[in-house]
């Protein structure tokens, strides 16, 4: 492995069918009243609300209530959680949820008690918190598997009003003190929410693994999850509720972004900036974007990267190399991930989403280009990628 790193991660994982059962000693450790964040509801008909709200009060907290947040969480949404939080003097946010939840507690912990612009500072700008500034502790129970926000610092807001839809990392201080993960909390899910999920979990770890040419640990561990995921999205496809399969599938998913196999990689995160944008102008599903962007996007920066690609074909979809070169074993690698995409019920294209060819421009104009990866995109690349993806 090339390059320099400290790697710490400081959330605690409560895993397993019985993991709701620590969640009233883990809420102890923290302040009298909890701000309890979930989203449309679903938690009320499928019992874990009732689970998470019977520890509140086994832990002898007092709780707030906060609800509706949406699956591409809005500043707007925000700025009434900072109202919520100051109106109220909590002492610790629990979501309680699927990534959007989860990514939104942690902007209302940063947001909560800043004074300024907190849009402008934390997401447009990438500043952090100052030291100084006060911070509400964080804790999660885990309804859906995707987005790994469950044991990392990120937060993906979008501003209606500017039509951005951005992420921001912040710092171990607003990682989730502690994460409920329970398979079974994921199986009243909708199959398409499912599936998208399952292919956020993919893209996660292959935006770190399309970079770099050295012989790295993290590629490594990397394959491994991918061949995991592809493995256990068969399975949960055909039968949701296979434990073990939902198992494997949640764990690959926080392990594919709580940045192990990010250690020592320049990384890409543009399927996701163009995901972002499609997000942005249409609200489209998160996950549902990234499958019908990826095999147009890595068929276009292939080129730039051929080794890595030809041994992603190899590795991960036991593609045989004999009699190919590295550029036909490579393409025949990206139409095996376009042909799973398509097998597990992901979107394949955007028109499937309802993306017309009028909203290519505003989508493009929205995409925060990277130099990342193995190519730095022009914007009229963005263009041709979004037009192949159609």
């Amino acid at each position: 492995m090339l390059g320099n790193f400290v790697y710490s991660n400081p959330t605690r994982i409560y895993f397993g069918d019985n993991a709701q059962s620590h969640l009233a000693a883990a809420l102890k450790e923290f302040g009298p009243k909890v701000l309890l964040v979930y989203g449309g509801g679903s938690i009320k008909r499928n019992g874990v609300y009732d689970d998470v709200v019977a520890a509140l009060y086994e832990a002898g907290k007092e709780v707030v209530e906060l609800s509706g947040v949406m699956p591409n969480p809005t500043y707007e949404k925000l700025l009434e959680g900072v109202k919520v939080v100051r109106e109220n003097d909590v002492d610790m946010i629990l979501a309680v949820g699927g990534g959007s939840t989860i990514d939104y507690s942690k902007g209302l912990s940063a947001a909560a008690w800043y004074e300024g612009d907190a849009w402008e500072n934390f997401w447009v700008r990438q500043r952090n918190p100052e030291p100084s500034q006060r911070l509400l502790p964080i804790g999660a129970v885990l309804t859906m598997a995707g987005t790994g926000s469950e044991m990392n610092g990120g937060s993906v807001i979008t501003n209606v009003a500017k039509g951005m839809k951005i992420g921001k990392v912040f710092p171990e201080r607003l990682y989730p003190r502690f994460s409920v993960l329970n398979p079974r909390y994921t199986f009243s899910l909708p199959e398409r929410q499912m599936v998208a999920g399952i292919f956020d979990t993919m893209s996660h770890i292959m935006e770190q693994y399309f970079s770099g040419d050295d012989d790295s640990t993290s590629d490594y561990l990397a394959e491994g999850l991918m061949r995991s995921v592809v493995n256990s999205s068969r399975a949960a496809v055909k039968n949701p509720h296979d434990y073990e399969a939902r198992s494997n599938i949640m764990w690959s998913a926080t392990w594919a972004l709580n940045t192990l196999i990010a250690e020592g990689k320049k990384e890409d995160w543009m399927v996701h900036m163009i995901g972002h944008a499609v997000s942005a102008v249409t609200d489209a599903t998160h996950g549902m974007t990234l499958a019908a962007v990826s095999p147009a996007y890595y068929r276009h920066v292939m080129k730039y990267g051929i080794h890595r690609f030809a041994r992603f074909a190899e590795v991960v979809w036991d593609i045989r190399p004999e009699g190919k070169s590295s550029e036909e074993l490579a393409a025949e690698g990206i139409d095996a991930l376009a042909a799973w995409i398509k097998e597990i019920g992901a979107a394949s294209r955007l028109s499937e989403l309802g993306v017309t060819p009028a909203q290519i421009d505003p989508i493009a104009d929205a995409t925060i280009i990277f130099d990342a990866g193995y190519h730095k995109l022009t914007r009229e690349e963005v263009v041709e990628i979004l037009k192949a993806s159609l």
